[in-house]
């Protein structure tokens, strides 16, 4: 059963409404810009309130074996799915090298927007689930974002440098950096230290995530011609990707002794596309990747697909497995 209400007031939410005015500022050739230099300090912000708020929620849930197992799960499935997704979007999509690791950095990471409509829809069906799952959220932004840089990386370098080096040097770069420091640092503060900063980091988050979404939708936009020349290929990469995804969570979960709901909600995190953290992180940390690529796919193809058809599918695959 879909849950429509959920899927509704997902696809109206304010920052998905932003970014399709970005493209109907495109389409009808509208003059219409955030400068620059406030897109840089949109991305720095969403970034940094991303990870501390991360950080707080690992340390709200407490250390258990069953929150550790996920977690690693969770950072596994984060490291793998780049990989997978890039030789994917390479053969199928004919994707470049260099954008095919930046899309597979926006699919390991996760998308907290269907993350939330998933849980309505547990909840709608009287399913229950684990409730360190928001911690598993927060952990799986930043391996993915790490590893799909340092492919871009060794991919522009012409695969000249070990992958062990370019992996310690993509977790230095300054965004990558900031991600982790800043969950770090709200996992070091707690409830106490998001208090402090609740005046810049929760207060204002909505309304400067919907001017990012602004600006991604004017970017995605203007490079949605380079996402029409793949075709169907790459729009079958968006509903694929999350496919493999949504499977493969769900195994892991039901492998590690999740419940039905705690599974549904580990596929659901496998199968998603960040539309928040992966974009404001690899714009800055992969000039050369095309974002109208990954953000058109993310948001475009595999956010709606994950609404109205995963998120269920997920739920079913994982009630058989549990």
């Amino acid at each position: 059963m879909i849950d429509v209400a959920a899927v509704s007031n997902a696809l109206v939410s304010p920052p998905v409404l932003f970014f399709g005015l970005g493209l109907g500022a495109t389409a009808v050739r509208s003059d219409l810009r955030i400068p620059e230099q406030i897109s840089k300090f949109l991305s720095l912000y969403l970034v940094t309130a991303i990870g501390f708020k991360g950080g707080v929620a690992l340390r709200a849930e407490g250390w258990s074996t069953a929150l550790g197992l996920t977690l690693a799960a969770g950072v596994g499935l984060g490291v793998v799915i780049p990989f997978v997704a890039r030789a994917i979007l390479m053969r199928l999509g004919r994707v470049g090298p260099v954008d095919a690791a930046a899309i597979g950095a926006h699919y390991g990471s996760v998308s907290l927007v269907t993350f939330l409509t998933a849980q309505a829809f547990l909840e709608r069906m009287d399913i229950p689930a684990e409730g360190f799952m928001v911690a598993v959220l927060a952990i799986m932004e930043s391996p993915a974002i790490i590893v799909g840089v340092a492919l871009a990386g060794r991919a522009g370098s012409g695969a000249a440098a070990p992958l062990g080096r370019v992996l310690a040097g993509s977790a230095t770069h300054g965004s990558l950096l900031l991600l982790i420091g800043a969950t770090a640092i709200g996992l070091a503060s707690g409830a106490r230290g998001l208090a402090d900063v609740e005046g810049f980091l929760v207060t204002p988050f909505t309304g400067l995530l919907v001017l990012f979404l602004l600006d991604m939708g004017l970017l995605a936009g203007r490079r949605l011609g380079a996402f029409r020349t793949y075709g169907w290929r790459l729009a079958a990469c968006g509903i694929l990707l999350p496919l493999i995804g949504g499977v493969a969570g769900s195994g892991v979960g039901a492998l590690i002794g999740l419940s039905t709901g705690g599974t549904t909600l580990l596929a659901v995190l496998a199968a998603s596309a960040s539309y928040i953290a992966a974009p404001a992180a690899i714009r800055d940390a992969v000039p050369d990747a095309d974002p109208g690529l990954s953000i058109g796919l993310a948001l475009g193809v595999t956010f709606p697909f994950n609404l109205v058809v995963g998120i269920p599918l997920y739920a079913v695959i994982s009630s058989a497995l549990t």
